[in-house]
C-alpha cells in the first residue's frame, strides 16, 4: 500500500513545536565571535584604528613643535645678571604693576645702565669718594672698592647700612628682603619716599642708590630668606659665578629668619654682622659692636644667643647691639588690641606665617644708628683699618680694681667672723661689675652721686654673718647676690663697712630716705632685669 506524505499544514507544525524548544544561551566568547565575523563590523574597527592612529600622528607631530618652540622661546631669553634682572610674580601668579617712574628716575635708570656698563669717567668717581679715599689710603681704598656685600633685610637698619656702604666705595652689593615700603616705615627709613610706598623694598633701594652712585652693581631678591635657598641667596656674585661675599649682614627682625642665617654663616665660614634690638632704644651712646656671647642687657641678644647655643654656636658672630635697659617709663612691644585676640587667630595677622604681627614702637634714629655702626664695622674689617670690636675697653681696667677691692672687702669680713679667708672665691665677674656700675647705678655713687673714685660693697650685713662655705673640698665661697651690691665712692664705703658691716648699724640710721628710696629703686631693677643677661 503506498505510504502518504504529511500534510503541508502538518509539516508547518511540526516546525513550530521544533523552533519554540528551549534553546541554550549564547556565551560572551560566541558573541564576540560571530562579531568579529561580521564583515560591516571588521569594517567599522579597521576605520576606528585608521582615524587613532592618525590623531595620535597629529598630537605627537605638534607636542613635538610647540617643544621645540618652547625650548627656542627660552633659549632667547637672556641669562639674570646686573643687566638683565628678573621680579617674581605676584600671589595672584600675575607682574607686579610697575610705578610710573618720574624724568628724574629715568634719567638715574639711563645714567646707571651706562655706568654699569663702564660709560662713566672714573675721574667723577674719584672725586666723589675723594674724602673715603683719603681717610683709607690708597691701598685700604682698593679693597673696599673691590668688596662684596649682601644686605639681608632693607628695614630702617639695613636700608641705613646699605646707603653708607654704596657711598663709601663698595662696589657690589646684593640686596634681600621679601617686603615693600610702608608709610608707617618712613619714619626710619634711609631713602624711601611717599612716592615708593608699596613698592619692593630692594627696588626702592636699588632706584634712590643708583641715582647717588650710580657704579654700583646692585643684585636684587624680592623674596624671603630661608633655610632652602640660603645656597643661592648667599653665594657667589652675579647668580653664584663670581666671588663669595666678603661680609654678609643680618639685618632681620624675625628671630626664626635670624637665627638660621647667622647659623649657616657660621657653619659655611661666610663673615657677618648682626644687628640685634633697634625698637624702645633711645640712647645711641650705649651702641656697640661686640662678639654674641658679650651682649647683655639686651632682649633680642639673650634669645639669639640662647637658640644659637643649642646648635652649637656660643661665639665668633659680631653684634651690634645697646647696652640700654628695658624700663617702666619706657617704650614697649605695643599689644594687639583686645579685639583682635576675640577674633582668634591672631598669628594670621602678620604679613608671612611665623612672622610679628605686634608693633614695636622704634624711635626713627636709633635704626640708622644701628645700621651706620654696622656699615663701619664693615669697612674697618675688609680694608684692616685699626678698629676695636668691643666698647667699654676704657674702664675694663676700672672694673677690674673694683672687682680687686671687693673681693679683698670679703677677705677682710670673713676674718674678722673668724673663718679663713685664704683661697676666697667670690661669685662674681668682671662683666657683672660692668653691668652694675653702668648700667643699675649708671656711673655714679647712689649716696653722694660722685662718679669718681667708685667701688661696690654689700649694703647689708648677712643675716647669719659672713660664712664660708666649704661645701666642696679644695673651694671656699661666700653667698653674694648681684642686688646686695651698692655702689659708692671708696670714702663712703670704708665708712659703710665701718659703721653697717663691721659696727652692726643698719643703714636706715645712717642714711637719708632720699638715697634709701635710691638704692631700693636700683636694687628692684637690677632683680627684674637679670632676666635680660
Amino acid at each position: 500500500m503506498e505510504r502518504r506524505r504529511p500534510s503541508r499544514h502538518l509539516q508547518r507544525q511540526v516546525h513550530f513545536e521544533e523552533s519554540t524548544e528551549e534553546q541554550p544561551p549564547e556565551t560572551m566568547a560566541a558573541w564576540f565571535d560571530r562579531q568579529f565575523q561580521n564583515h560591516n563590523f571588521q569594517l567599522a574597527a579597521v576605520a576606528l584604528l585608521s582615524g587613532a592612529a592618525v590623531a595620535g600622528t597629529i598630537y605627537g607631530t605638534q607636542a613635538i613643535r610647540r617643544k621645540e618652540r618652547v625650548d627656542e622661546l627660552k633659549a632667547s631669553i637672556p641669562e639674570l645678571n646686573e643687566s638683565h634682572h628678573a621680579d617674581l610674580l605676584t600671589n595672584f601668579g600675575t607682574a607686579a604693576p610697575l610705578p610710573t617712574a618720574s624724568k628724574e628716575d629715568e634719567r638715574a635708570e639711563a645714567l646707571a645702565r651706562r655706568a654699569q656698563q663702564g660709560d662713566y669717567d672714573d675721574e667723577l668717581i674719584a672725586e666723589q669718594l675723594t674724602r673715603t679715599a683719603s681717610f683709607l689710603g690708597p691701598a685700604r681704598f682698593a679693597l673696599l672698592r673691590e668688596s662684596f656685600i649682601i644686605v639681608v633685610g632693607l628695614g630702617g637698619v639695613g636700608s641705613h647700612c646699605t646707603s653708607a656702604l654704596a657711598r663709601s666705595g663698595v662696589t657690589k652689593i646684593r640686596l634681600i628682603d621679601f617686603d615693600q615700603v610702608t608709610l608707617s616705615s618712613l619714619n626710619r627709613h634711609a631713602v624711601a619716599t611717599l612716592a615708593d610706598v608699596g613698592t619692593p623694598k630692594v627696588e626702592c633701594v636699588r632706584k634712590r642708590l643708583q641715582a647717588v652712585a650710580p657704579w654700583v652693581k646692585l643684585e636684587c631678591f624680592s623674596e624671603v630668606w630661608r633655610q632652602g635657598q640660603a645656597e643661592r641667596l648667599l653665594g657667589g656674585w652675579d647668580t653664584g659665578r663670581g666671588r663669595l661675599p666678603d661680609y654678609v649682614v643680618d639685618a632681620i627682625d624675625n628671630i626664626d629668619s635670624k637665627i638660621a642665617l647667622l647659623q649657616y654663616c657660621h657653619k659655611h665660614g661666610l663673615k657677618v654682622v648682626s644687628s640685634m634690638g633697634a625698637g624702645c632704644k633711645s640712647d645711641p651712646t650705649r651702641i656697640q659692636v661686640g662678639d654674641i656671647s658679650a651682649s647683655q642687657e639686651d632682649p633680642l641678644s639673650k634669645v639669639t644667643r640662647r637658640e644659637l647655643r643649642k646648635r652649637g654656636v656660643s661665639e665668633g658672630i659680631p653684634v651690634v647691639f645697646s647696652t640700654e635697659k628695658p624700663g617702666e617709663d619706657k617704650a614697649k612691644l605695643l599689644p594687639l588690641p583686645e579685639e583682635e585676640f576675640q577674633k582668634g587667630q591672631v598669628n594670621e595677622l602678620s604679613v608671612l606665617p611665623d612672622f610679628r604681627a605686634r608693633i614695636l614702637p622704634v624711635l626713627g634714629t636709633m635704626p640708622a644708628v644701628f645700621g651706620y655702626t654696622a656699615a663701619n664695622f664693615i669697612v674697618c674689617e675688609i680694608t684692616g683699618y685699626p678698629h676695636t670690636s668691643s666698647a667699654g675697653k676704657l674702664r675694663e681696667k676700672m672694673y677690674e680694681n673694683m672687682l680687686s677691692t671687693l673681693q679683698g672687702t670679703e677677705e677682710r669680713l670673713v676674718r674678722q667672723a673668724g673663718a679663713d679667708a685664704v683661697g676666697l672665691k667670690i661669685p662674681v665677674s668682671k662683666n657683672d661689675i660692668g653691668y652694675l656700675v653702668e648700667e643699675v647705678y649708671r656711673g655714679k655713687s647712689v649716696i653722694s652721686k660722685v662718679p669718681t673714685r667708685l667701688a661696690l660693697i654689700r649694703w647689708r650685713k648677712p643675716e647669719g654673718g659672713f660664712k664660708v662655705d666649704g661645701q666642696y673640698e679644695g673651694q671656699k665661697t661666700v653667698k653674694l647676690d648681684l642686688d646686695d651690691l651698692v655702689l659708692m665712692s671708696r670714702e663712703e664705703a670704708a665708712a659703710h663697712e665701718r659703721e653697717v658691716l663691721r659696727g652692726g648699724k643698719r643703714p636706715e640710721e645712717i642714711y637719708s630716705e632720699d638715697a634709701l628710696q635710691m638704692v631700693a629703686r636700683r636694687r628692684a631693677e637690677e632683680r627684674h632685669f637679670q632676666q635680660y643677661r
